[in-house]
């Protein structure tokens, strides 16, 4: 291979100016600088490859300095005389580059959240989104998914450790197998590094809800919430969290076509992918929903945002409020689970599957087999019906209330 000859100089290439036509500048070793009509600088390599002619692209003046354009020239020599032909070198790199972006970290992520999207509530895709584009990409989203490992993931996850957040370490390792194993069923990774660090995290301890089982104090709690003089949806999503005790993020995304008036029912699907939940309401529920439809039966949702009726209730407002009524670390709106999971079994003597079904947590028979959510319909209908008319008598100061045997 015969040294090429440098004749061009910076000073020449920067004065180039266009012309009629097109012309060269020849720098030697068949490295040259095009010169468009359009004012366009392009360097090029000619050269022969199998006794063909062929052109490669060095790059675009003034973004390629002359200095980097005799670099590309030299490496494409020493391919040539390797037998290696350097555009289709070029093009197989920009394939592999391709093939590696789209088997980033980042690419794949983005790929599983949006399958995800589809299977979980709105507010859990967007936590697991968020916790995603906090801890987990910005370290290691670049990088080719197959080629991370167990002691990286590690090494990111102990980062969220150190911050206090041991929770969010734990779900983060979680998220990233998830997305590993979306990766092995689309024949992008071979194996899932995450799940060789089970039980290396720290394990948090495990923090319950607050909430209030005392009789005395619930009929305090419903006396209080009656007494709320804040805005009506609020009132009315308050009463409903007693009544109903559903997850509060299905409260506030509650949709009014899904609520059936006449037949004292509410029908939603707890998750995306899971069977849908038959709630019977109490007359109580049915009293509460009929003087809001007056204020938000034109709405989508049964509680809408204070500041679009496009969207649903903050997550925040039945916490505030509950806090403005002087129960800030006492109770909360996922409380009300707890309080009524806690009484109707122990206090109203209700069968823990028929709580457990209200809950919709997955209750199953003597064989194993998950109940349907309609299960225990009217059983529930019962059930829900006696704790509305036992929140009645507390809060109206009833002494001694009768527990209610839950034979239904």
């Amino acid at each position: 291979m015969t040294r090429a000859t440098n004749k061009l100089s910076a000073t020449a290439v920067r004065n180039a100016k266009p012309k009629e036509k097109a012309y060269k500048l020849s720098d030697g070793g068949g490295m040259y600088l095009e010169i468009t009509p359009s004012g366009g600088t392009y360097w090029r390599l000619k050269y022969r490859f199998n006794g063909k002619e062929k052109r490669l692209a060095l790059g675009i003046y003034p973004e390629t300095t002359l200095a980097q354009a005799r670099e590309r020239r030299e490496d494409a020599r020493r391919q040539l005389a390797q037998g290696i032909d350097p555009s289709a070198a070029k093009q197989a790199e920009r394939r592999a580059s391709k093939v590696a972006a789209a088997n980033t970290l980042n690419a794949v992520a983005t790929e599983w959240l949006a399958v995800h999207k589809d299977k979980v509530v709105h507010d859990h895709y967007r936590h697991d989104k968020r916790r995603l584009e906090l801890h987990l990409l910005p370290v290691l989203g670049n990088r080719v998914l197959s080629e991370i490992t167990a002691p990286e993931l590690l090494d990111c996850l102990r980062k969220i450790e150190k911050q206090g957040k041991l929770e969010t370490a734990k779900r983060v390792r979680t998220l990233a197998s998830m997305i590993f194993r979306y990766a092995i069923a689309t024949e992008r990774a071979d194996r899932d590094p995450a799940a060789d660090l089970k039980g290396a995290l720290k394990s948090p301890q495990t923090k319950h809800h607050p909430a209030i089982t005392e009789p005395d104090e619930i009929a305090k709690l419903m006396r209080a919430i009656y007494a709320y003089s804040g805005e009506p949806v609020t009132l009315a999503a308050l009463k409903l969290s007693a009544l109903v005790f559903v997850r509060p993020g299905e409260l506030r995304r509650a949709e009014w076509d899904a609520i059936n008036l006449e037949e004292a029912t509410w029908k939603f699907t707890p998750s995306k992918n899971g069977p849908p939940l038959i709630v019977p309401l109490a007359s109580q529920a049915i009293e509460v929903l009929t003087d809001l439809h007056d204020l938000t039966g034109r709405s989508r949702y049964v509680f809408p945002g204070a500041r679009s009726r496009e969207r649903p209730m903050s997550e925040n407002a039945i916490t505030a409020a509950m806090a403005g009524m002087g129960y800030k670390g006492r109770m909360t709106a996922h409380g009300f689970r707890a309080m009524a999971r806690t009484v109707l079994e122990e206090r109203l003597n209700f069968p823990p599957a028929h709580i457990e079904q209200q809950l919709a947590h997955v209750v199953r028979d003597a064989n194993g087999r998950a109940y349907n959510r309609t299960a225990f319909l009217e059983q529930r209908r019962a059930m829900l019906q006696a704790w509305a008319d036992y929140l009645d008598a507390l809060r109206d100061g009833v002494q001694n209330v009768v527990p209610i045997r839950g034979q239904v």
